[in-house]
């Protein structure tokens, strides 16, 4: 039996139409399934609370999410019990960056060809992000500052949904995060790494931690990041002038920025970042609100990821 959560909403309604395809698939091969359609935010995980309710190591789960990367913490956030899951993923949103991270199919057909042929089995670390009274796991990065004010306005933009609908997407992204490089007031900011590492910004852009090497659609911030290596990834950027910022941020394509002065990376178990103002903070490309701390740790138990058989 196989559980679905489906965002329909996702890439301007790109998921109803790709569940349509993949529902036909399931029942002309006579697959079961169950599937629940998120209908509001936070929704996929109260639907992979659900699922995952009774879900042991013996008797796992096998919990499809189909939906954009912002879909997938909600749902890692509902498991019940992370043993007890054998998790897949069918993109239909713009940023595919667990894909790249995970090595899975972009296209949605083949994604669930995988998952029902059933490749192979890896493992995926599982961070966990605190702010305040908030928790939430997540499955490719969070942030605070310029990348995650970049998640915050495209999630707002009208243009996103125009630019979608012409397929290209990641110009969105890439219009936005010149924007907001030209209007951003970088912060003083102090990041503890696993209680015992103190790094003290006096100009930080940005802070993310991350569980894979992409995000904000394929920019490879942290090129030596390992979704199962029991470490998180952290780039941090400070001091550097706005003009060269517009010129090195081009390189996180490819990870050539990791050469030049202010781009600070480092690995850890734990991250604790206080700005000395309230900045945007995403998770997944989700917002996480206007925060000025944030705590990250990796989960004891890693979860298991259906990949391609390659």
């Amino acid at each position: 039996m196989y559980y679905f959560i489906v965002n329909p909403n996702c890439r301007s309604g790109r998921g109803r139409r790709i569940w349509m395809q993949v529902k036909s698939t399931l029942d002309a091969r006579g697959i079961p399934y169950k599937f629940a359609v998120t209908r509001y935010a936070g929704h996929a995980q109260q639907i992979a609370e659900k699922f995952t309710k009774n879900a042991s190591a013996s008797s796992p789960c096998r919990l499809i999410v189909l939906g954009g990367d912002g879909t997938i913490h909600e749902a890692l956030s509902g498991i019940q019990n992370l043993d007890g899951v054998i998790f897949g993923f069918i993109p239909a949103g713009s940023g595919n960056d667990f894909c790249r991270g995970m090595k899975l199919p972009v296209d949605p057909m083949e994604a669930l060809e995988t998952i029902l042929t059933f490749g192979k089995e890896a493992r995926m670390d599982v961070p966990v992000i605190s702010c305040g009274d908030y928790t939430s796991r997540f499955g490719i990065s969070c942030g605070i500052g310029y990348d995650a004010a970049v998640c915050h306005e495209v999630l707002t933009t009208p243009l996103k949904k125009l630019f979608n609908r012409l397929h290209l997407g990641k110009l969105v992204y890439v219009m936005i995060a010149l924007k907001q490089m030209l209007t951003c007031k970088p912060a003083e900011a102090e990041i503890i790494v696993d209680d015992c590492r103190t790094l003290k910004l006096n100009k930080m852009y940005f802070a993310a931690v991350m569980n894979q090497q992409y995000e904000g659609g394929g920019f490879r911030f942290c090129p030596k990041g390992a979704p199962d290596d029991g470490r998180l990834d952290l780039i941090a950027v400070d001091g550097i002038p706005k003009l060269k910022m517009l010129c090195i941020l081009p390189t996180a394509f490819w990870g050539g920025h990791t050469r030049f002065k202010g781009i600070h990376i480092l690995q850890c178990r734990t991250a604790d970042i206080r700005t000395s103002k309230p900045l945007a903070v995403h998770i997944d490309g989700e917002s996480g609100g206007i925060r000025s701390s944030m705590s990250v740790h990796l989960e004891n138990r890693q979860l298991t990821i259906i990949i391609p058989d390659k």
